[in-house]
């Protein structure tokens, strides 16, 4: 009997953005109708360390390569990549002129088939007529998760019509990683539909849901939801939440957000999440009192802001847990096929603290 012990999971981000203009036939487009949309574009560029002069280029493909590359030079062992839906109307018609970007499902699909370090996350808007079809098309196609905007993308997750759609979701255990909470990066169309009480419906269909930024606000005068996700996470033991913007300039890890995950029962349910590419800052962090000013310091030397985030998480207190978690909750099929490959392909093992910390400084 072979009595050797599995090799330790590799850590995993579970939130990471995938754009692009649609340069190389990728079908991605972004949007740049105006010169603050433009501005923000090149600002995210340079944020990443990506040249904005890619925009008019084969931007697709330099984004995907930029990406791996820090990937590969960070602690991380995979990401999960995200798809984005087109917004659309009640009846599930794409709205023309709606969104800031899109990524098809089949760029995303190819791209983690492509990419050992990647798996996918589909986006599809349940109202689409062919909702069920297209969820089954991805499941066959190796989707690890379904990842949807519900205030972006006019989701109305509580909406009755949409049984269906999660019954099949939940019966391929294909999990929900589910925006909450405030935004700021993207035009909102309806704020309350990121609601946390509005998961209840596919909860109850048996959908294993990860509540990104844990209904966190994201402004000022966002509400503040942190309180009905915990409670959620009383009543259902498969809503999970992801710490995804809380290295993010804004207002997510307000009050006792942070201790609050950072203690049982909620510790249990968090996983990691960057939310690449946006803004990775230790000084929100630092400002709370829930990192050294040597861990700031330190932070700010790192220019990897996958590793920034990922060390900035471990610095406040999260334990290594939240960085495997998200295996756990993929279908099995999709975890089993991509850790083998992982694995033969040298994949990195999992930090452990004192790593994870030497790293850091």
């Amino acid at each position: 009997m072979d009595t050797s012990a599995a090799p330790p999971l590799p850590p995993i981000d579970a939130h990471v953005h995938i754009v692009g203009t649609g340069a190389g036939g990728t079908g991605c487009w972004l949007s740049a109708s105006n010169a603050y949309r433009r501005a923000q574009a090149h600002f995210l560029c340079r944020l990443i360390g990506l040249d904005p002069a890619a925009l008019k280029g084969d931007f697709d493909r330099l984004y995907v390569e930029h990406l791996l590359a820090r990937l590969r030079a960070s602690s991380l062992g995979a990401a999960v990549v995200l798809a984005q839906e087109h917004v659309r109307d009640h009846a599930g018609r794409p709205v023309p002129g709606a969104g800031l970007f899109h990524v098809p499902n089949d760029y995303v699909l190819r791209l983690a088939r492509e990419h050992v370090e990647f798996l996918p996350a589909v986006s599809i808007h349940p109202a689409r007529p062919d909702a069920l079809d297209e969820l089954d098309r991805c499941v066959a196609g190796g989707a690890a998760m379904m990842k949807i905007l519900p205030n972006v993308l006019a989701i109305d997750c509580a909406d009755r019509r949409f049984t269906k759609f999660w019954e099949r979701m939940a019966a391929a255990r294909l999990p929900l990683l589910c925006h909450t909470g405030g935004e700021k990066t993207l035009p909102v169309v309806d704020a309350a539909l990121a609601h946390p009480r509005k998961l209840e419906l596919p909860l109850r269909c048996g959908v294993t849901v990860i509540a990104a930024h844990c209904a966190t606000k994201g402004a000022l005068f966002d509400a503040q939801w942190f309180p009905d996700f915990v409670a959620m996470s009383r009543e259902f033991p498969h809503l999970y939440g992801d710490n995804s913007a809380f290295c993010v300039p804004n207002h997510r890890i307000r009050g006792r957000i942070v201790p609050e995950c950072l203690a049982p029962p909620l510790a249990a349910r968090l996983v990691h999440g960057s939310d690449w590419p946006v803004p990775v800052s230790g000084f929100w962090p630092w400002a709370k009192g829930l990192i050294t000013s040597a861990d700031y310091r330190r932070s700010r030397r790192e220019r990897n802001l996958l590793e920034r985030d990922f060390l900035l998480k471990r610095a406040m207190g999260f334990a290594p847990e939240t960085f495997t978690r998200a295996w756990d909750l993929l279908p099995p099929a999709v975890r089993t096929q991509k850790l083998a490959q992982i694995t033969r392909q040298g994949g990195r093992p999992a930090a452990g603290p004192q790593a994870a910390r030497a790293n850091f400084s």
